[in-house]
């Protein structure tokens, strides 16, 4: 009698899920469901890389960064960081900070991609950071977004004191990081922490739906666009106006925008290709 073969154990799922759809729509996915997406090392080092090659691509004209399971992110996990070989001497933590969970949100702010964050469920600490970075945020009507930091006696970190205020403006920013309560999806929409909030059957259908449109369109002047943006709220009139000048010198050099101007006064809809 034959003997039956034992079944074959699936091969665990990467901790980052990635594909780019033909319409060139780069789809990045914590993918550990089990830890509400608690962001690793490796998966931070993994986020970042693939956000750089997204910004390199000529083939990647958008990008999407959401989860799987009830969380998008529910903060920095720890346990997965490299071990520590020495006692912590001053300076370590700031090294920390600086080259992890601001390094992670820095990829996101100058990705030269349009990058939208599709919210799946709880944002916590450096997960509603990582939201907060992105270009256009959109949020299951179940999500939440929570400053857990002062939960634990801690300072934010991953850029949260500077997201922040430039987008709900200082005493809203610090009523979230002083109280740390948690902030339903709807309550993020009417601050202007997100832009869209939609049953959760429809957030996929919504990230691919503007997701694509972007993916159609202008590519260099969008991510001169968000360079402008980005550096506007920092920056004084005069260097606010230099820099638009400069960015309009240089996206008239692009295909794109010969062909924008040239389907405008032909009276066609533009094809744009991205450069």
């Amino acid at each position: 009698m034959p003997v039956s073969a034992e079944p074959a154990e699936e091969a665990p799922q990467p901790a980052v899920l990635h594909r780019t759809t033909p319409d060139g729509v780069s789809w990045i996915t914590l993918n550990r469901p089990e830890a509400m997406n608690a962001v690793t090392w490796e998966q931070r080092e993994r986020i970042i890389a693939l956000l750089v090659d997204a910004s390199a691509d000529p083939a990647v004209r958008a990008v999407v960064l959401t989860a799987t399971g009830r969380g998008f992110c529910a903060g920095a996990d720890l346990r997965g960081a490299p071990a520590q070989t020495r006692e912590r001497v001053p300076g370590d933590v700031a090294r920390t900070i600086r080259l992890g969970a601001q390094r992670l949100i820095a990829a996101v702010l100058d990705c030269e991609k349009p990058v939208i964050a599709a919210v799946n469920g709880t944002a916590a600490g450096i997960g509603a950071h990582l939201a907060f970075a992105c270009d256009l945020v959109l949020a299951a009507d179940t999500a939440r977004f929570i400053e857990v930091f002062v939960r634990r006696g801690l300072v934010p970190d991953g850029g949260g004191a500077y997201l922040l205020p430039r987008l709900v403006g200082p005493q809203r920013a610090k009523e979230l990081m002083f109280f740390g309560d948690a902030l339903t999806a709807a309550d993020a929409v009417r601050m202007g922490l997100v832009n869209r909030a939609v049953p959760a059957e429809e957030l996929a259908g919504l990230a691919a739906a503007w997701a694509g449109r972007l993916a159609c369109g202008p590519t260099r002047a969008i991510a001169l666009t968000k360079q402008l943006v980005n550096d506007s709220l920092t920056a004084d009139r005069a260097t606010a106006f230099a820099a638009e000048a400069a960015a309009q010198e240089i996206n008239m050099t692009t295909r794109d925008a010969n062909e924008g101007v040239a389907s405008f006064v032909e009276r066609r809809t533009p094809e744009y290709r991205g450069y």
